[in-house]
């Protein structure tokens, strides 16, 4: 009996994930045969080289060639050629880079060194806008899958797991021959964020097909979400393709579906969604097993390994919150005996010689993490570590040097707002003024500390969210890096359970959307104005210039591998120092081609179209479907070819700009300038 653990794309490359080497864990424990495969890394390093991209550019070429030669472009044609032609200059000049590129994130020096580390991040994602140039209108990158209609219905998830839609098609192919070849008889996929559920239903489509005989089940967080909203004929077609789902935490599960197998039982006799058990006593939890993950090809110079102290939320009651493996709000806290936590920090240094350990979880209590702390010291374990955490009156000047000389590198606090009455609705239980001295007693002590923050949660007015800008600028200098996002409304949050409560008029899902996979909201009060909103807009923006912010997984985001280590190698203060910055992709060459039709006009057309036909159908129909959408944008009129054709200037990272008959002008704004509004990393595909 062999079971293969697979977790899929796309997501965070730079380290590995906790799921797989958890389950690893209590299968092996347990006597059980496990083949863990990485399926994002491997899927990404297929794309990611010259080859793969040198070929992805070809295809980028020949969908525009396609295009020029139509008599008139539809305003799909449109979307697509505007895309192709952005992507252009990137297509021709990543292939020759993309390898230095990887390499340097792999490098210990040039990893670290500002230039090259910035260089090599331009480049990938230069390289994922060619990967979906050839492939729109699917779009990816290290945070989000997206296509317009997949994770609405299953018949269009079905159709974006073909070859012409998946980027991944080709490497799926290989990944299930590998599992037939294996001999394996059971294979979990774990999707922990909503970037990976497309890519999950198209490697099971594929594993359907090729590995006749395997029981594919799937699990994690954002598939256990998804799927408890669900009810009876609606659940099973959005199973597709696999064959039974855990909810909930998955290693009881698990294991007695591998059982079954052994019997020659089909383990979904008693019903396709099996309810996971929870663990009540983590003390029987074995350490994280990394041993057949590929742990020297992820991007990061060194290993940083994930170890999960404890589970859940012990305040557990904001509001805004649905979290993790639970069907509302968080799952119910339980702590690993610190013990046991100081042995598997021992063991898996000395097994993996890493030195950095990032502690996931919902949150870590002050308490636990001073006896951890206090036990890396006594010990005399030389590490460091990371984690997310509440920013607690708890967090004195006293306890605050202890938890930096117990190997304290960073943490990232829920701020959520500086407004009172906000803070009050969200349930935080912290007042800013508490919040202000635990930033200022971890910075004191040497920790480096992350605030997330967001605005729009209902009713919060412009000054509310002003009060949370201002705040954030009084501490800059305590505080390593920020995030103010948007508030996001989520099925099993608080507020989607009570919306009147806080100050919500209606809460809508769009026709179509079979799977939930949006949720819509309209306050009872007047929103923010348009200027409002605009200057907000600004002051965000201009407040990111104090730092250098980078997009979720890189150096420059909150919590992540990357920005751990520039925090160990460079200080606390490196992104502050640092500060804004936009870089090119190197060597890049600027271009020129011609074109039947105005490239800007037809940008500029398609996108403002393509903006009112979304806005009709979520608020204006309330109905989102291809069919309802399609029908919008054949009732636009064709855009034709220009008099005489046009000679463009392209370059990577620039908007392709006419070429003067006159005197060549100057290349266009560039593109992939860091925002200063940060993206939410749990959003959902239909609000993407």
């Amino acid at each position: 009996m062999k079971v293969a653990l697979v977790y899929p794309p796309s997501c965070d490359p730079t380290a590995p994930y906790l799921s797989l080497p958890t389950l690893t864990a209590w299968l092996r424990t347990h006597g059980v045969e496990v083949m863990p495969i990485d399926a994002n890394l491997e899927a990404w390093e297929s794309l990611l080289s010259r080859r793969s991209l040198e070929k992805l550019g070809r295809r980028v070429e020949s969908r525009l060639a396609a295009l020029e030669k139509k008599p008139t472009l539809s305003h799909e044609d449109q979307l697509l050629y505007a895309t192709l032609w952005r992507a252009r200059g990137e297509a021709a000049d990543v292939p020759r880079v993309i390898d230095a590129a990887i390499a340097t994130l792999r490098d210990r020096e040039r990893f670290y060194a500002e230039d090259d580390y910035e260089a090599a991040v331009a480049t990938i994602e230069a390289a994922q806008r060619v990967v979906s140039a050839a492939f729109a209108p699917t779009s990816l990158d290290f945070v989000a899958y997206r296509t317009p209609f997949s994770l609405l219905t299953a018949e269009e998830i079905a159709r974006d797991a073909c070859a012409d839609r998946d980027p991944f098609h080709e490497y799926f192919a290989t990944l299930a021959e590998r599992v037939n070849a294996a001999g394996v008889k059971l294979v979990g996929i774990s999707v922990a964020f909503p970037g990976q559920v497309q890519p999950a239903f198209s490697l099971a489509y594929m594993l359907r097909a090729k590995c006749p005989g395997v029981h594919v089940t799937v699990g994690g967080p954002a598939l256990t979400q998804m799927l408890l909203r669900l009810k009876g004929e609606l659940l099973e077609k959005a199973l597709g393709p696999f064959h039974s789902a855990v909810v909930y935490e998955g290693e009881i599960a698990l294991l007695a579906m591998a059982r079954a197998i052994e019997r020659g039982e089909n383990p979904a006799k008693d019903g396709r969604v099996i309810k996971g058990t929870q663990i009540e006593d983590m003390s029987l939890l074995p350490a994280p097993d990394f041993d057949g993950l590929p742990l020297d090809r992820y991007l990061a110079p060194e290993l940083v390994l994930p170890y999960d102290p404890t589970r859940g939320c012990y305040w557990g009651v904001c509001t805004f919150c649905h979290y993790g493996l639970a069907e509302v709000g968080t799952a119910r806290y339980r702590e690993r005996p610190e013990g046991v936590v100081l042995d598997h920090l021992a063991a898996l240094k000395e097994k993996h010689r890493v030195r950095i350990f990032y502690f996931s979880q919902d949150v870590f209590s002050p308490r636990i993490a001073s006896r951890i702390a206090r036990g890396i010291r006594e010990r005399g374990l030389d590490v460091k570590w990371g984690t997310d955490m509440r920013p607690e009156k708890a967090f004195t000047p006293a306890r605050c040097e202890e938890l930096a000389a117990g190997g304290m590198l960073s943490t990232a606090l829920g701020v959520e707002s500086a407004n009172p009455r906000v803070l009050s609705l969200i349930d935080k239980g912290i007042p800013a003024e508490d919040v202000k001295r635990a930033i200022q007693n971890l910075s004191g002590a040497g920790v480096a500390v992350e605030a997330m923050c967001f605005t729009d949660f209902p009713t919060e007015t412009y000054r509310e969210a002003m009060e949370s800008v201002r705040f954030v600028d009084g501490i800059k200098d305590d505080l390593a890096l920020f995030i103010l996002g948007r508030f996001d409304l989520t099925h099993g949050a608080l507020v989607a359970q009570r919306p009147g409560d806080f100050g919500i008029k209606e809460v809508w899902q769009v026709e179509g959307d079979e799977l939930g996979t949006g949720l819509f909201y309209a306050e009872k009060r007047r929103p923010k104005s348009a200027k409002e909103r605009a200057k907000l807009e600004e002051a965000v923006t201009e407040l990111s210039r104090g730092w250098r912010l980078h997009r979720y997984p890189w150096a420059g985001a909150l919590s992540t591998a990357h920005t751990m280590l520039w925090y160990a190698h460079h200080g606390k203060d490196v992104f502050r120092r640092l500060g804004a910055r936009a870089t090119a992709v190197p060597g890049a060459k600027v271009r020129e081609a011609d074109a039947r039709f105005d490239v800007e006009r037809v940008t500029a057309l398609a996108g403002e179209n393509e903006g009112a036909i979304w806005e009709e159908l979520v608020h204006g129909a309330r109905c989102v479907r291809s069919d309802a959408y399609r029908a919008h944008a054949h009732a636009l009129p064709p855009v034709g070819p220009s008099s005489s054709p046009s000679r463009w200037r392209y370059a990577a990272g620039h908007e392709p700009q006419r070429v003067a008959k006159a005197k060549p002008a100057r290349l266009g704004k560039a593109r992939g300038a860091t925002s200063g509004r940060r993206p939410s990393h749990a959003g959902n595909a239909l609000k993407s």
